[in-house]
């Protein structure tokens, strides 16, 4: 089986109707991304949970996916979309042919052990570990954040690696993935609980930690905190703008003289947030991994 990609570029005014009429002339998937991704013109586009972007951005490229066996007629497709007005004349496209692969196996090779520092790597399951006597968090990309390929996760894992003493315990707010809670274990956390908001969150986490063997007596994964035990380190991966409204919240989980530790912050908005917490604890920017910062403070 092979596929015929459509690709056409145009701007964020019309992207929306052209893809609307591309699935109206038989596309079976349509993409919509920005077309300087990779260069310096790239746009990037932030939202925050509950409240996505709804941007589009200005130079647009659209990919559209037409089953061959159906034989497709691009150049009638594209007359059809040049009557909506929402193309350049000439219309500015490309054709590509889209075989049959092994999508399993090529997916997978796109995701490499990852390595965090000289004794911890994030591996996925079906890699052999780079170095079997480092600390490998095993974890595949799936559905909830955190598979160690962003710079805010890399941050938050070095600051752990660094910094948490065996016997700490830990609340990872937001925990995705689940990998900084595991994380935390695999450097000898005592106990540790991961909250999201997304029960999906809940369920990929506590296999991942049963997937790393971590013992079921020192994790808790739920939706929310039902401790009023305050702990030793709070870590919170997430974005500036729920950090600012969570932390009394986030504040009041913290022991007198434990850390609070955040990331999902860029480097512009770490001051805004830094003064947030300021009324708790002694806020400094500790890191910095691209445009992302980690922040994390001692609790007075």
């Amino acid at each position: 089986m092979s596929w015929t990609k459509l690709i056409l570029r145009t701007d964020a005014d019309h992207a929306e109707l052209l893809s609307d009429a591309l699935m109206e002339q038989g596309a079976i998937s349509v993409d919509i991304h920005d077309a300087a991704a990779g260069s310096h013109n790239e746009q990037p586009l932030f939202g925050e949970p509950g409240n996505p972007s709804e941007e589009i951005w200005q130079d647009a490229e659209i990919s559209a996916l037409f089953d061959s066996k159906f034989g497709a007629d691009i150049t009638h497709i594209v007359e059809n979309l040049m009557q909506l007005d929402c193309l350049s004349n000439p219309v500015n496209y490309r054709i590509e042919q889209v075989e049959e692969q092994d999508w399993v196996r090529l997916t997978q090779s796109q995701f490499t052990p990852i390595q965090i520092s000289s004794r911890m790597w994030i591996v996925p399951t079906w890699h052999t570990p780079t170095d079997p006597t480092a600390i490998n968090l095993l974890l595949d990309p799936g559905l909830a954040f955190g598979s160690g390929s962003h710079p805010t996760t890399q941050l938050c894992l070095c600051w752990l690696e660094q910094n948490l003493k065996t016997g700490n315990t830990l609340i990872d707010y937001g925990c995705g993935s689940g990998i900084l809670a595991i994380g935390a274990l695999k450097l000898g956390a005592y106990h540790v609980t991961g909250i999201d908001i997304d029960p999906q969150a809940i369920t990929v986490s506590h296999d991942n930690a049963m997937r790393n063997q971590c013992d079921p007596s020192q994790f808790v994964f739920a939706t929310a905190h039902s401790s009023r035990e305050p702990v030793d380190i709070v870590i919170a991966n997430i974005l500036a703008n729920p950090l600012t409204i969570l932390a009394p919240l986030l504040a009041s989980l913290v022991k007198q003289n434990g850390n609070i530790v955040l990331s999902g912050i860029l480097h512009e908005q770490a001051d805004k947030v830094i003064q947030t917490y300021q009324s708790w604890f002694d806020m400094k920017l500790v890191r910095q991994q691209e445009d992302w910062v980690l922040l994390a403070g001692h609790k007075r």
